[in-house]
């Protein structure tokens, strides 16, 4: 038995799994693993420090893989933004087919570069709203991201329960399910509620072959279901995060009365969480991380977790949910 669904066919992978783009994560040795598994691995864009660094990395990955990979580019809002267009020229001289993207309407003249050139936009979205308008614009694929999941997950707290299929009903094109997936149990119940495959952040964290020191991987087999924080609810660009000494501080900041992004930044620098992310010392920054912590008890090869994801949702759907239908 083989899962083959429209997000399959579109990407030319094995399995409904991908790798969404993490910073800091998403290099050559978790994507090309992701990939030669029978997903799709994806490069963060931003993860390089310039658009000549990813040529390069682009170039990693192709050594380490013939299967599909993708690039992730995420616009945020800021006010000395990097050189999106030269990063998104680095995919296009790379021959990359694949792009997911995340973040403000910007992003669209992205899309306007790659397009021309038949990459396939696959697109992350927090709401149904923001999923269709993606659509209209040109998108290939939505990820709908549910509140349980690391990174951005919105302001509205739909879960996945209730996002999923209320995309599904209204999407046309091919639907991801994303936020709180880390084995075949989700991966069944995501094919059940309307969605093609899914996209996984923080199970991809906790491999062999994800590129953190292995303090970071213990924390997320140590945390649970409760093992991560909100930040940045105030200022209206909430975050999930795994729960450390440091985003508790993070967050009782931000309570304050008239509390800042200053009053965190030294807290949550990009270059702190990096340096985090390489000597495993969690008391220099945060780490993204999702509800899914609750489910993360081992820290196996890509190949291994997909493998056993793909292979317990088949048992599911040919075993148990078979089973429960009656002549």
């Amino acid at each position: 038995m083989a899962l083959r669904t429209r997000i399959t066919e579109l990407l030319g992978i094995e399995h409904p799994i991908v790798q969404g783009g993490m910073q800091g994560v998403g290099t050559a040795e978790l994507a090309g693993a992701v990939s030669n598994a029978g997903g799709l691995g994806i490069l963060t864009a931003l993860t390089q420090p310039s658009p000549a660094a990813l040529r390069a990395e682009i170039e990693r990955c192709r050594a380490m893989t013939d299967k599909p990979f993708g690039v992730n580019i995420t616009v945020f809002p800021t006010i000395n933004p990097p050189d999106y267009q030269g990063y998104a020229q680095a995919v296009i001289d790379g021959g990359v087919r694949i792009v997911e993207t995340a973040g403000t309407p910007a992003v669209r003249e992205i899309w306007d570069m790659l397009k021309p050139h038949g990459v396939t936009i696959l697109h992350k979205c927090t709401a149904v709203r923001h999923a269709l308008s993606a659509e209209r614009a040109g998108c290939d694929i939505i990820s709908i991201d549910g509140f349980e999941c690391a990174g951005h997950p919105g302001e509205d707290d739909i879960p996945g329960l209730i996002l999923i299929p209320a995309a599904a009903d209204k999407v046309k094109i091919p639907l991801l399910a994303s936020g709180g997936f880390g084995d075949g149990r989700g991966l069944a119940a995501a094919l059940a509620l309307g969605a093609d495959g899914i996209n996984m952040g923080t199970r991809f964290c906790a491999t062999q072959e994800a590129p953190i020191h292995p303090n970071i991987k213990q924390a997320y087999l140590d945390n649970d279901e409760r093992g991560s924080v909100l930040i940045f609810r105030k200022l209206r660009n909430t975050a999930r995060v795994g729960r450390s000494a440091v985003s508790e501080e993070v967050a009782r900041r931000l309570d304050q009365p008239g509390a800042t992004f200053d009053d965190v930044k030294d807290l949550v620098s990009g270059a702190a969480g990096r340096e985090m992310l390489r000597t495993g010392n969690l008391d220099q920054g945060i780490f993204w991380a999702g509800m899914v912590q609750g489910l993360i008890h081992d820290v196996p090869t890509c190949a291994e977790l997909v493998g056993r994801i793909v292979a317990e949702a088949e048992a599911l759907i040919r075993g148990r949910l078979a089973g429960l239908v009656s002549a």
